[in-house]
């Protein structure tokens, strides 16, 4: 059993095994490392917001140039929609979807490849570049995630039959993986297998089967079976798929860090997947009247019933989730508050109000979080890690935080690693402390 000994706030140092204890546990990860993981390494997965590209101006020549491709094996955009009439398409109402996505031609200065689209050409926007930068980066995989928390409304409706879920499949196969894109107002982009090879991979972020995800989702009772019985339909026809192409397509799907959510999957369903994301963070944010941090490993000393990283993977193992399988997923943002009282340097305190608007709501990615002022503390027993300036307060994951999960990652034998989200991470330091925290060299 693990025993959460969790230290008090104290001032930022950084965290070393002792030579002994280090020594053993490299002698033990060298002895069954590949037991452990399966015969894989781990995988470093990160999404890219696919609206960012028009709301933030982040584009995939931004996700080339921070240098996180050489330190990922898979890349997950982010979302893909499902229409009321549970099939995949591609919607017009939310960031021109089409133009972004494959019709917008890019400039010499914005583009991968420092080369501008040409007019004529089938495929532009964000995939083209996509498509250049896998070319650029061979061993980087990129699967399309479907859902989200904004466009899960429908899956309950895509997964609800036998019927439906053929196809649903069919049409995000056709779509995403052979890449059917439609022609539209007379464009030249688009047709038959014009993003052919963008993704190799499906990414199922269903949030969340059975209820609480966005109050607009259509809930089902059954949903949690039919999870998994879409989730078996993806596997038969990605896998029929593979053989027709040569091509061995990766399916993956996001699951929940919180207890309750946490209920709705089956055994079954691990048998079916490549990996699976387990979402952790978000335990705490502007919902909790007092600070407490939302992406911890263990449950602080101060708060033992926390809900934690350690927590949720706990919960899916015993469900019966392969080890190797659980890919653990941290944050590249923090949660914020204000008003915060400074005893236990602002932990566990009252707080005002939640943080001001720094990101989406009271969030604030990463880089901005680096160089904000203020005293600096890591937990290293907990796995968490906070700023206090004597007002606000802000818990988020630093370099530390990654390393000290990379290596509950390998000591436990899990899958890897995921972030969300890379704009956040503009300088790719987090996806460095990603695989370096992985590497078993």
């Amino acid at each position: 059993m693990q025993v959460n000994r969790s230290s008090p706030a104290r001032p930022l140092r950084r965290r070393a095994l002792p030579p002994l204890a280090a020594a053993v546990a490299a002698g033990a990860l060298v002895a069954t490392g590949v037991v452990l993981l399966g015969g894989r390494e781990p995988e470093r997965v990160a999404y890219v917001a696919g609206w960012n590209v028009a709301d933030r101006g982040f584009t995939v020549a931004d996700v080339a140039a921070s240098g996180a491709p050489e330190h990922l094996t898979r890349l997950m955009w982010a979302f893909g929609d499902v229409s009321e009439d549970g099939l995949c398409h591609i919607p017009s109402g939310r960031d021109d979807q089409p133009w972004e996505l494959y019709q917008r031609p890019y400039a010499a200065e914005e583009s991968v490849n420092g080369r501008a689209d040409r007019p004529d050409q089938d495929l532009a926007g964000s995939l083209h570049q996509l498509r250049l930068l896998r070319e650029d980066h061979p061993h980087l995989g990129a699967s399309l995630s479907l859902g989200g928390w904004s466009w899960s409304t429908y899956l309950s409706v895509a997964a609800r039959t036998p019927e439906s879920r053929e196809a649903f499949v069919a049409s995000c196969l056709d779509l995403w993986i052979r890449g059917d894109l439609p022609v539209l107002d007379g464009g030249a982009q688009g047709g038959g297998g014009a993003a052919y090879g963008v993704f190799d991979g499906v990414d199922l972020d269903w949030e969340w089967p059975g209820g609480q995800g966005d109050p607009g989702n259509v809930v089902h009772p059954d949903d949690p079976a039919n999870l998994t019985a879409l989730v078996a339909e993806f596997r038969r026809q990605l896998d029929a798929l593979g053989e027709e192409t040569g091509v061995g397509y990766t399916l993956s799907v996001s699951l929940p860090g919180g207890a309750e959510a946490g209920s709705a999957y089956e055994a079954e369903l691990f048998d079916l997947v490549d990996f699976a994301t387990v979402q952790g963070y978000d335990f705490a944010g502007p919902w909790n009247e007092r600070t407490a941090h939302h992406s911890n490993l263990y449950a602080p000393a101060h708060d033992p019933r926390a809900a934690s990283v350690d927590g949720a993977v706990r919960r899916y193992l015993d469900l019966g989730a392969d080890p190797s399988r659980l890919v653990v997923g941290v944050p590249a943002f923090g949660r914020g508050w204000q008003g915060v009282g400074a005893e236990d340097a602002g932990r566990g305190q009252a707080a005002e109000a939640p943080a001001d608007d720094a990101y989406d709501g009271p969030t604030m990615a990463f880089a901005d979080l680096e160089e904000r002022d203020g005293r600096r503390f890591l937990d290293e027993e907990a796995g968490a890690y906070w700023i206090y300036d004597g007002d606000t307060w802000w818990t988020y994951d630093n370099a530390d935080v990654i390393a000290i999960k990379g290596e509950y990652v390998l000591d436990r034998g899990l899958g890897g690693l995921m972030m969300w989200n890379l704009d956040m991470d503009p300088q790719g330091e987090l996806v460095r402390a990603m695989d370096e925290s992985l590497d078993r060299r």
